[in-house]
C-alpha cells in the first residue's frame, strides 16, 4: 500500500481530526453511502421479492429489463430474476471482501507486530516465512486445494486469506519497529512489561489507524480475487452466485442480452471504486493530521 497512514493513538485529538477531515469530503461521504445502500438492498431485496436465486422460470427466458413485469433488471439464461440474484451476489461478495480482509488484518497485524517487537531470530524466521508464501502462485493454490478437499464455500476464504495478510505484515513489521524505539516501550521494559502484554496494549493500539486504512483498501482487492476465482469456475459454484460468476455469465450473452454483463459489472464496479474512495480519503485524512 503506498504512502499508508502513519500509526496514530486511538482516541483524543488525532481521531477527532481525523474524522473532522474525513466528514469535510463529500466524496467519502457519499462512497460511505452507496456502500450502506447496496448493503441494505442486497439484504432486504432478497426477503421481500417473490422471486427466488435459484428457481428457473422457462416462460421468461431473456426477459429484458423493464418495470412493467417487475422485473427491473430483467431475467437470465434460466428466467431467474437478475435483480434478485444480483442482490445475492453483492451479499457473497461484500462477505468475502469483509471477512477475508479482517482475517487478514488479524493475522497480519499478530505476525508483523511480533516480528517487528521481538526482532532477532524470531523476527528473521517470521519474515522468512512471508518471503516463502510470496512465491506460492495464487491460481495453482487454488486448483490444488480444490482437487485435495472438493470444491466448497470456504476454500475461498482459505485461499484469498493465504495471501492476502502478506503485505500487512510487512507494513506492521515496519511501524513496530518505528514504535519499538519510542522513549515510552523502553520505560515499560524497564518496568518489567512483558512482550505479549507490551504487544498488546502497547504497539497495536498505535497501529489501529495504519490497519484501518489498510483494510479499507484491502477489501476491494479482495472483492476482485473472488470475482477473478468465480470467473473462472473456480470460486462459488451455482445456483449461488458472487458478482464474478454474474459477470462471466454475462460475458456469454455480451452481443444478444448486454444486460446480464452490464448490470453486475456496474455493481462491482461501483462497490470496489466506493472502497477505494474511502480507503484514500482515510489515508488522507491521517497522514494530513500527522504532518
Amino acid at each position: 500500500m503506498n504512502g499508508a497512514a502513519a500509526a496514530v493513538s486511538p482516541g483524543g485529538s488525532a481521531w477527532r481530526a481525523a474524522w473532522r477531515q474525513l466528514r469535510a469530503r463529500r466524496s467519502a461521504l457519499l462512497a460511505l453511502g452507496v456502500l450502506a445502500a447496496i448493503a441494505l438492498a442486497a439484504l432486504l431485496v432478497p426477503c421481500f421479492s417473490p422471486y427466488d436465486y435459484a428457481t428457473p422460470v422457462w416462460t421468461r427466458i431473456f426477459t429484458p429489463p423493464t418495470l412493467q413485469a417487475g422485473r427491473i433488471f430483467g431475467t437470465d439464461a434460466l428466467g431467474r430474476d437478475l435483480l434478485v440474484r444480483v442482490m445475492w451476489g453483492c451479499r457473497i461478495s461484500l462477505l468475502v471482501g469483509v471477512a477475508a480482509s479482517l482475517v487478514s488484518v488479524v493475522i497480519g497485524v499478530l505476525w508483523g507486530a511480533t516480528a517487528g517487537y521481538l526482532g532477532g531470530r524470531v523476527d528473521g524466521l517470521l519474515m522468512r516465512t512471508v518471503d516463502v508464501l510470496y512465491c506460492v502462485p495464487f491460481i495453482p493454490l487454488v486448483i490444488v486445494l480444490e482437487v485435495l478437499f472438493g470444491r466448497n464455500f470456504l476454500l475461498v476464504f482459505v485461499a484469498i486469506g493465504t495471501v492476502s495478510w502478506l503485505d500487512l505484515a510487512r507494513i506492521v513489521r515496519g511501524q513496530t519497529l518505528s514504535i519499538r524505539a519510542q522513549d515510552y516501550i523502553a520505560a515499560a521494559q524497564a518496568l518489567g512489561v512483558r512482550p505479549a502484554t507490551m504487544i498488546r496494549r502497547h504497539v497495536v493500539p498505535n497501529l489501529i489507524g495504519l490497519v484501518m486504512v489498510y483494510a479499507t483498501l484491502t477489501v476491494p482487492s479482495v472483492i476482485l480475487f473472488e470475482a477473478l476465482l468465480s470467473f473462472l469456475g473456480l470460486g462459488v459454484q451455482a445456483p449461488l452466485a458472487s458478482l464474478g460468476s454474474l459477470v462471466a455469465d454475462g460475458a456469454g450473452e455480451m452481443q444478444a442480452n448486454p444486460y446480464l454483463l452490464v448490470i453486475p459489472a456496474a455493481f462491482l464496479a461501483a462497490i470496489i471504486l466506493c472502497f477505494n474512495r474511502l480507503g484514500d480519503a482515510l489515508r488522507d485524512a491521517f497522514e494530513s493530521h500527522r504532518g
